[in-house]
């Protein structure tokens, strides 16, 4: 057997939507397992190939897990990943892999579990719900804890807009920019947030650009990641100058 899953990239935690929105991008990785091919071959193609070597194979490590969650053995097969998403850059590089293993896995094996499914599976593996949840449905979507399915806000269609994507030359990881984070906001702070997330769910919805516009502004997360990322308020005034 010999079949390719693909999976997009994502932009998560979007404007005051932390953990929680995600947004599907038109940039994909692909791999493409076969289980005639030689057992264990992992091999890294794609733009990213060179940052990968010598790492996790994270669509492997999904596939074995969901096979071991439902006492199943994956047969032995191959695979070639085509990795074009940016590694450690986020644009969800590592949701995208998960989420092509699960549904790598779930073909293989046949188990027959709907994209919900998958979805709170993978959930619990990365430990929030935007990025996975953008790369299995697409378009835009709302990860609400305690239900098990994400909220399309969007369905990829034409809404008059176009996402611009940055992509720096450095990497950043992950833990470190949660480490950034505060243990308390100001109260004034978080009520904003809770508008405009509000807003920007709304605004995604009905595709009100006004509401999308205002709900991108965040004072949770971005202001203190700032020291992290010193390009991020010179580009997004410049985005903003530029008719963002």
């Amino acid at each position: 057997m010999r079949f390719s899953v693909r999976a997009p990239a994502s932009s998560a935690n979007l404007g005051p939507g932390f953990d929680a929105v995600g947004l599907a991008l038109d940039l994909w990785n692909i791999v493409t397992i076969d289980t005639d091919g030689e057992a264990d071959s992992v091999v890294n193609t794609g733009s990213e190939a060179t940052l990968l070597e010598g790492r996790e194979n994270l669509t492997v490590t999904a596939m074995r897990m969901l096979a071991k969650h439902h006492h199943r053995t994956l047969p032995q097969f191959s695979i070639d990943a085509e990795t074009n998403i940016p590694v450690a850059r986020g644009l969800g590089s590592s949701a995208a892999a998960l989420v092509s293993g699960l549904i790598a896995a779930n073909h293989l094996l046949d188990l027959g579990k709907s994209v919900d499914e998958l979805f709170a599976f993978a959930w619990t593996m990365e430990g929030h719900g935007d990025n996975v949840g953008a790369a299995l449905y697409g378009g835009a979507i709302l990860a609400v804890p305690g239900i098990h399915e994400a909220i399309r806000l969007w369905d990829g269609s034409d809404n008059g807009l176009t996402a611009a994507v940055f992509i720096p030359e450095i990497t950043g990881a992950t833990w470190a920019a949660r480490a950034a984070l505060p243990n308390t906001l100001p109260f004034a702070d978080a009520v904003a947030n809770v508008a405009h997330a509000a807003g920007l769910v709304v605004g995604l919805k009905t595709g009100e650009h006004r509401l999308i516009g205002i709900g991108m502004n965040d004072l949770m997360h971005e202001p203190y990641r700032e020291r992290l990322f010193p390009h991020l308020e010179p580009m997004k005034a410049a985005a903003v100058r530029g008719g963002a």
